[in-house]
C-alpha cells in the first residue's frame, strides 16, 4: 500500500512543480518593461506623443477634407449672377480651406488671373502648412526610438559584461539576467515605437496629399471659372 501510495505521489509532485516553474516563467507586460530599466520611460514618452499627434492629425486632416460637394456649383452660380457678396458670405460661412482659398481668390476679382492665382497659392500652401503641423515631430519620433531602443541594448551589454568581469570564473547564467532584460526588451520597445510611428507618418502623409490634390482641383475649377468668356 505504501509502494502504490509513492507511486502516486510522484508525478503529483511533478504536476505540481511544473505548475510552479510555468508561473515563475510568466512575466507581466508591466513586469518586462520594468526590466528593461530607466531606458524604457523615454521610449514610453515618445510613444504617447506619436499616438496623441496621429490621433490629433487623422482627425483635424479628416475634417479638413470634408468639402460640400455643391460649393463650388453654389460659387460657380453666385458667379455668373454677379452675387460675389452672397459668394463670399457662402465662404466666410463655410469651414474649409478650400472656402479659405476661394474666398481670397474672389477678393481679388478685378486684378489680374495671375495675382488672383498666385493669393489663392499664398493661402494654400498656409492650409497645407496648418495640416502639417506636428508631422515632422512623428517623423522625429520613428526615427528616434529604435535609436533609443539600441542605446539600451548596448548599455545592457555594457552591464552583462561587467559582471562577467567582476564574478570570474564563478559567473552563473543568473547574473547576466539583468543586463540581457534591458538589452532584448529596450530593442523590442524602440523597434515597436518605431515602426508604429513610421506607419502613422506615412497615413497621414498619404491624407495630406489627398487633401492637397482637392485644393488643386478647385483652384483650377475658380480660375477657369474666372477665364470664361463673358456672354
Amino acid at each position: 500500500m505504501n509502494n502504490l501510495f509513492m507511486l502516486l505521489q510522484v508525478p503529483l509532485n511533478e504536476n505540481i512543480t511544473d505548475a510552479a516553474i510555468q508561473s515563475e516563467l510568466k512575466l507581466s507586460f508591466w513586469e518586462m518593461s520594468l526590466k528593461g530599466g530607466w531606458i524604457m520611460i523615454p521610449i514610453a514618452l515618445l510613444s504617447i506623443v506619436a499616438v496623441y499627434i496621429f490621433f490629433e492629425r487623422y482627425f483635424a486632416i479628416k475634417k479638413a477634407s470634408e468639402t460640400d460637394i455643391n460649393f463650388m456649383n453654389k460659387i460657380k452660380d453666385y458667379i455668373h449672377d454677379d452675387k460675389l457678396e452672397s459668394a463670399l458670405a457662402l465662404c466666410q460661412s463655410t469651414n474649409s480651406p478650400v472656402a479659405r482659398m476661394i474666398e481670397k481668390g474672389l477678393q481679388r476679382i478685378g486684378r489680374p488671373l495671375n495675382d488672383i492665382n498666385t493669393a489663392i497659392e499664398n493661402v494654400g500652401n498656409l492650409e497645407v502648412t496648418k495640416l502639417e503641423t506636428n508631422l515632422p515631430t512623428l517623423a522625429t519620433v520613428a526615427g528616434a526610438a529604435p535609436m533609443i531602443g539600441f542605446l539600451g541594448t548596448v548599455m545592457g551589454m555594457v552591464k552583462a559584461f561587467y559582471t562577467m568581469s567582476m564574478r570570474g570564473n564563478n559567473i552563473v547564467v543568473s547574473d547576466l539576467a539583468d543586463g540581457i532584460y534591458t538589452a532584448m526588451i529596450t530593442t523590442v520597445a524602440g523597434l515597436i515605437v518605431g515602426i508604429i510611428a513610421y506607419l502613422a507618418y506615412n497615413i497621414l502623409v498619404a491624407k495630406v496629399e489627398k487633401v492637397v490634390f482637392q485644393l488643386e482641383a478647385n483652384t483650377s475649377e475658380f480660375m477657369d471659372l474666372l477665364n470664361e468668356p463673358v456672354e
